[in-house]
């Protein structure tokens, strides 16, 4: 593969994981809610969610997902009843994160696993891997190349996450964003509740 193929992979897959939705939400609730410690992972947790459609996108997985609509509408409605818990669970208990998972025997579990399950959830990132395999990795690609594409993909999108993460726990807006924690938790948990209904609607 030449050069030019890796920085638009690169740059693609960067600017997928920028947008924002409801995974950056779930990253910032879980900085907010748990420090730092958290935020990164839940940002790795996502990033590894994210590189199992992209290794599946590359040994076939991922097109057995695009290709049938039943499988792929039944995960996303898995997903949605997740952010639908998730921002049930965030109403509750509304204002009374802990940093760094303190009183926790596991710090940051609970992070990683809803950044998992956020991405895990989605399988439109399955299609969107297999539209940048298509229109990006030459067809005479081997093995190792494409499965370079899949560690590239997950890698950027960790990065941007735990990034994020970082960025939001060191800065004045996360320790605003904790004085006023009742009132953040409600607005992110509407969030992920409208995320939630939006899908079940069957947009």
């Amino acid at each position: 593969m030449e050069l030019s193929s890796w920085i638009s992979i690169a740059a693609v897959c960067a600017t997928g994981a920028a947008s924002p939705g409801p995974s950056l939400a779930v990253v910032v609730k879980n900085t907010v809610s748990g420090g730092r410690t958290q935020g990164v992972l839940t940002g790795l947790g996502h990033g590894i969610g994210v590189g199992m459609y992209a290794f599946g996108a590359v040994v076939g997985v991922s097109a057995l997902v695009a290709s049938k609509p039943a499988l792929g509408r039944g995960i996303e409605v898995v997903g949605a009843l997740y952010l639908l818990w998730m921002g049930i669970q965030t109403l509750r208990h509304a204002g009374q994160g802990e940093i760094d998972g303190a009183g926790s025997g596991r710090p940051g579990m609970q992070g990683f696993s809803e950044g998992f399950m956020v991405a895990f959830l989605n399988p439109k990132i399955a299609v969107f891997f297999l539209a940048l395999l298509g229109s990006f990795l030459p067809v005479e690609a081997g093995a190792l190349e494409r499965a370079g594409v899949a560690a590239l993909a997950m890698c950027i999108d960790a990065s941007w996450y735990m990034f994020a993460a970082v960025m939001l726990a060191g800065s004045g807006a996360a320790a605003w964003m904790r004085r006023n924690g009742v009132w953040v938790d409600r607005g992110l948990a509407a969030l992920l509740v409208a995320v939630a209904a939006w899908l079940l609607i069957g947009a």
